[in-house]
């Protein structure tokens, strides 16, 4: 392709639909796709430009990966029923002439390789992710199997002190109505300042 060296080698025209002139191109990645599109008046220039017509008048990036869209159902003539049956073409059936331009084509392609560094470097950033999230969210220390929750301990410890407290406030309300009965004045106990549960 004449707009960009590169992309025959990461982009596959899919289909072309004559009736609206859209040419379907599906990239091998989301950079490519991103590409495409902001070059698609140039693609449209230069298809019509190689194919001498106006034939091309608008492109459609597909995703990476992504089939066309399923064109309308043309109606199809109806065969006799006498009409011998087509055979289908297989992979062994095709030409000479296109297993020699498949093997051409396996022979020059290069093959897909993985940069050491690049995979070393991702490795790194993994193992210095999750050492962040450790720190992040540190692991619980363990509970012996018979210790109670942490939850049970402090409903426990807040029982503890309610139980306190209304011992506390019994004893001064007794020790108050003792005072009234014998008509003096007692010195009435005041209560320990107790923490706050809330």
């Amino acid at each position: 392709m004449a707009v960009a060296p590169q992309l025959p080698d990461h982009v596959t025209a899919v289909a072309f639909h004559p009736e609206t002139g859209q040419l379907d191109l599906r990239p091998d990645s989301p950079a490519y796709a991103t590409q495409l599109r902001l070059i698609t008046g140039r693609i449209v220039a230069a298809a019509n430009e190689s194919a001498g017509t106006d034939a091309v008048r608008s492109v459609r990036v597909l995703p990476p990966g992504a089939a066309p869209a399923p064109r309308p159902a043309s109606r199809t003539p109806v065969t006799a029923p006498d009409a011998p049956p087509v055979p289908v073409k297989t992979w062994e059936m095709a030409s000479p002439g296109f297993h020699q331009a498949l093997a051409a084509h396996q022979a020059v392609a290069p093959p897909r390789r993985i940069d050491p560094s690049i995979a070393q470097a991702v490795e790194r950033q993994t193992a210095a992710m999750r050492a962040l999230g450790f720190r992040a969210f540190p692991e619980p220390e363990p509970v012996a199997d018979d210790a109670p929750a942490p939850i049970e301990q402090a409903r426990a410890s807040r029982r503890r002190e309610a139980d306190a407290s209304h011992a506390a406030a019994v004893r001064r309300a007794r020790a108050e109505r003792a005072a009234r009965q014998a008509g003096t004045t007692a010195i009435v106990p005041q209560p320990r300042q107790l923490r706050s549960t809330a």
